[in-house]
């Protein structure tokens, strides 16, 4: 029974996806929601000008209807639920504020560090407060071993060093049509296969709801996307992957599920601190996938060799706390 509701689940997120993309993408074009491309990126970019963006709000609608519904229907909603949808509506509210500022405002940086980490810090706080609340465990786990530390205090600070640092993570690497997208649904496929192992049928359901509704998006934002899920999107999926590994008790091994995150965000600090120790850069541009495009890698080739990737990584995170 549970097997097809999960199945269920990731179709009814998907279709809510795929149905509201026709409805959503001429509105945002109408309203002149387009992306602004920066001067600094790959030319090849320019021609996305105008492409409408914040279509992160299909994605967060279809999560929180098939969540809501879903659990409500076939489970009994847990604290859990309720963390999941705050930090992942949260996150994508930041992320909406962000965007809007770049869209409407016409300010392409939109809002500024401070401000988004501000934001970002003030959900893991309410975050940790209605954990402990539900006395939930500040131990942290070894992937593959039967060691575990517990953190105390300290938890609060790993908790916001992981939710901002992986919600930073995700919007860096949307940066090319579907990439996100699809190593999205990768790595929230595996927490999937983990939760429904556990048999936290919970965080299953949103995983697998996620799963459908990103992949729903991905038939529209596929190479050459029709719309872009801007901050809105890629700050909510961040943040709500992390969110999923914390829950579980999984939070070291994302670092694993999410290798192509890591990889991304550190090319971009590696580039960072070699251009400011030597005035020379690692990389042809930062994140990583810009460096590739630049090698002379087709737009579509990069973004399926990171699925590939990021495929690799999720079956061996999933190999790792299973079976090792």
């Amino acid at each position: 029974m549970l097997e097809q509701v999960i199945l269920f689940t990731m179709a009814v997120a998907f279709l809510i996806s795929v149905l509201l993309s026709p409805i959503f993408i001429p509105f945002l074009r109408r309203l002149k929601f387009g992306q602004s491309i920066r001067e600094e990126g790959p030319k090849s970019h320019q021609k996305k000008s105008g492409t409408p963006t914040m279509g992160g709000i299909m994605i967060l609608l279809s999560i929180i209807v098939t969540t809501l519904v879903m659990t409500n229907k076939y489970l009994e909603p847990t604290f859990k639920t309720y963390l999941l949808l705050l930090v992942t509506v949260g996150f994508g509210l930041l992320g909406f504020l962000d965007d809007f500022i770049k869209v409407v405002l016409k300010r392409n940086l939109g809002l500024t560090s401070k401000q988004k980490f501000l934001g970002q810090v003030l959900i893991a706080i309410i975050f940790y407060l209605v954990a402990k609340q539900n006395e939930f465990s500040t131990a942290v786990s070894i992937p593959g071993t039967d060691y575990s530390f517990d953190l105390g205090w300290f938890y609060v600070v790993f908790l916001i060093i992981w939710l901002v640092g992986f919600s930073n993570a995700v919007n860096l690497t949307d940066g090319l049509d579907g990439l996100v997208s699809g190593t999205g649904a990768v790595a929230f496929g595996a927490f999937a296969v983990l939760a429904w192992n556990y048999s936290q049928f919970d965080v299953a359901i949103f995983s697998v709801g996620v799963v459908g509704a990103v992949l729903g998006f991905l038939v529209f934002n596929a190479h050459p996307a029709k719309v872009f899920m801007g901050d809105t999107g890629s700050l909510a999926l961040g943040g709500a992957i992390a969110t999923i590994a914390v829950l579980m008790k999984l939070e070291i091994l994302l670092i694993l599920i999410g290798g192509i995150f890591v990889i991304e965000t550190l090319s971009v600090i590696i580039q960072v601190i070699s251009f400011k120790a030597t005035g020379k850069r690692v990389f042809k541009m930062s994140p990583l996938h810009h460096h590739y495009e630049l090698s002379g890698w087709s737009e579509w080739r990069v973004v399926v060799t990171f699925w590939a990737v990021g495929l690799l990584f999720a079956m061996l995170g999933i190999y790792v706390e299973v079976w090792i």
